[in-house]
């Protein structure tokens, strides 16, 4: 049965690519680049997984569409206390969660699936997470699950957050995605079945669109939402992800007509986009960055001294022109010169293999050292080839005395395995979620983002007092004085080498209206349509 359904759902995504899909204008095929690991959001932080998702849920707090602000969104107003320590948040009225085969909601959204969704972070005792035990590395990264003291619910559409400690970003942290508001009820149901797990791939949200199916590697399918509580915002009636791997079938597909929208396009590939009439290429500075990062927990990379030998030892400059092609900035700093607080004062060390060489034989590391650098399977924005940039990085550290075996694994596997600190080396990137500078000196960087997105593995208490200080003040001039601290000793204690910031170039049909190019890499399909 299930090998039937298979077929069935890859001939109606060949039947619907066999006819031009401009005619069929309530119809969006999506070219994603990978799989998603699952769609409880909260569990994942890649934006693979947070692109699947979006269709799917909303948030207490929302960006608008194609910037970085905060607008309402589940909550329709909110205040907070004079000591920053409380928010009270108003819902909003009406709000009717999807339903699915083995789901239909007996009532509308209210308080009771916010504290659903935060206290199942919050607390590891809670019935549905000792049912379907999982770790939420944004939530605990940004610290949050510390920080937030309770949930409460004041009446059916008023919730009261109360923190420990004044944070300047939780209004931003929480319109990221994985603050999407489940369904209480759905968990319950979940949980009187023995079926948990079907929250992660049976999702259930408030969103634009609705999930249908799923096949891994194949597609994934949603139809429009027709009770969603802002009816202008959904024009298409199938949305579909066909997930291909492979930049230059996505761009095949995509001068076919077969898709409408794709991402990450091979810098080669762009000027013929641009010149294509029936296309449109939307251009704009990548708010990323591409790193090396070294797991400080395995030696030699515990020795400072080795980091600063091998940083020295990378031909950036090659790299950069080889793998970006023009589409991208030397990087030399652990977030890109867009973010506030910004240090233009750090600089590199000077590309050095001799020095680098004998750095690392002082350190006592043996001609012909073999560490594993992971690669990455899948273009991201930051990362346009990262197969091509781990073998620049063999040939470079070959010249001091490293050899780098190359490892890749399936893009979920390579994550989950980089978190667990299974590397000696890898290259991975980030796009910023919120436009707060803790997303990424905090979420990347800190003690408590080991295990989530900390692939280093260094936690330096100095660091992490400069960065916790920052952002438990609410003077921006002062967290910015922090945070320029707090980049300078990251430089300093070398747990990444910065390679790249990436410019973006989101290609699409013609006929796509309303698509926002989004500052932190989503790609959201709210109030999208297509010309007739």
């Amino acid at each position: 049965m299930r090998n039937q359904l298979a077929i069935s759902s890859l001939m109606g995504l060949a039947l619907l690519a066999q006819t031009p899909i401009g005619q069929a204008a309530s119809n969006l095929v999506f070219c994603a680049e990978g799989s998603p690991a699952g769609f409880d959001i909260a569990q994942y932080t890649s934006g693979t997984d947070n692109d699947a998702a979006e269709p799917i849920y909303n948030r207490l707090t929302e960006f608008e569409a194609g910037g970085t602000a905060v607008v309402p969104a589940l909550a329709t107003r909110w205040e907070v206390s004079p000591d920053g320590l409380t928010y009270t948040f108003h819902l909003r009225e009406g709000v009717k969660f999807h339903s699915n085969k083995a789901f239909t909601p007996s009532r509308n959204f209210n308080a009771d699936d916010v504290l659903f969704t935060f206290n199942r972070m919050l607390d590891k005792a809670h019935p549905f997470r000792v049912a379907y035990p999982t770790e939420f590395p944004y939530f605990t990264s940004m610290g949050l699950d510390q920080n937030i003291k309770s949930v409460e619910k004041r009446d059916p559409l008023t919730v009261v957050f109360t923190l420990n400690k004044v944070d300047a970003a939780f209004i931003q942290n929480i319109a990221m995605n994985f603050a999407s508001i489940l369904s209480a009820e759905y968990a319950e149901q979940l949980l009187a079945s023995g079926t948990v797990r079907d929250i992660n791939m049976q999702p259930i949200g408030t969103g634009p669109f609705v999930f249908q199916r799923y096949q891994k590697d194949a597609q994934i399918r949603y139809k429009g939402n027709k009770d969603f509580w802002a009816p202008e915002r959904v024009k298409i009636d199938q949305l579909i992800f066909s997930i291909n791997t492979d930049a230059s079938v996505r761009i095949q597909k995509l001068r076919k007509n077969e898709c409408l929208v794709t991402l990450n396009p091979r810098p080669a590939d762009l000027p013929a986009l641009k010149a294509d009439k029936q296309l449109q290429v939307i251009e704009q500075a990548g708010f990323n960055l591409g790193y090396i990062t070294y797991n400080v927990r395995k030696k030699p990379l515990d020795n400072l001294q080795v980091r600063q030998a091998l940083d020295m030892a990378v031909d950036k400059k090659a790299i950069v022109d080889a793998v970006y092609q023009g589409a991208g900035q030397l990087a030399t700093n652990g977030m890109p010169p867009t973010q506030w607080s910004y240090d233009d004062s750090i600089k590199d060390a000077p590309y050095n293999p001799d020095k680098a060489r004998q750095m690392l034989r002082d350190a006592g590391v043996k001609e012909g050292t073999e560490l594993t650098l992971w690669a990455m399977p899948v273009q991201r924005p930051y990362n346009p080839n990262a197969k091509l940039m781990a073998e620049m990085l063999q040939s470079d550290w070959a010249k001091v005395g490293i050899k780098a075996r190359i490892v890749s694994y399936e893009w979920g596997e390579y994550l989950k395995r980089s978190k667990n600190g299974e590397h000696d080396i890898s290259l991975i990137g980030w796009t910023g979620d919120n436009g707060d500078p803790d997303n990424w000196l905090g979420t990347l960087y800190s003690c408590a983002s080991i295990g989530g997105n900390n692939y280093s593995m260094w936690c330096d208490e100095k660091y992490d007092a400069l960065i916790k200080a920052a952002v438990a003040s609410s003077d921006r001039s002062q967290r910015s004085e922090l945070y320029k601290q707090a980049q300078h000793y990251l430089k300093q204690q070398v747990p990444i080498t910065p390679i790249a910031h990436s410019t973006v170039n989101q290609p699409l049909r013609a006929s796509v209206q309303g698509f926002r190019v989004s500052p932190f890499g989503r790609n959201n399909f709210s109030g999208v349509s297509l010309a007739e």
